[in-house]
């Protein structure tokens, strides 16, 4: 027997929910207000990059980054894997586009990446220390 489907079933539409979100305001540690769009957008592209990815069980195994077994590796190969891993980091976001821009200052040990990220909201410039 073949089901029958329910011809109001298949009639819907996917619809992006608001990126509306609490403010935090991340030198206080505590939240100020809400915000929606761009800076919404910048606040969660802090939290993707600087949150380490699968050391936290409340995130989900695509949510986060993989930089800190970076730390002590030769510059030549830090450098191509962090634009590897933080671009598939933010990519994992649907309002995220693409990222691009990038450019390295190695100083130190430090490794300071300046990166361009695109959404659907607007672009951001971003930046990112690892300690190599």
């Amino acid at each position: 027997m073949i089901p029958v489907v329910n011809e109001y079933a298949a009639s819907f539409a996917l619809r992006e929910m608001p990126s509306k979100t609490h403010r935090f305001d991340l030198s206080a540690r505590h939240v100020r207000g809400e915000t929606d769009r761009l800076e919404a957008m910048r606040q969660a592209v802090y939290l993707i990059v600087y949150t380490e990815r699968y050391r936290y069980p409340i995130y989900s195994r695509n949510y986060g980054a993989e930089l800190e077994e970076l730390i002590g590796k030769p510059i030549p190969y830090v450098l191509p894997e962090i634009k590897r891993r933080v671009t598939e980091a933010l990519t994992q976001d649907t309002r995220i586009t693409g990222v691009d821009g990038w450019s390295f200052d190695v100083q130190r040990g430090k490794v300071t990446a300046t990166y361009t990220v695109h959404t659907i909201y607007g672009e951001l410039d971003e930046q990112l220390t690892v300690n190599s």
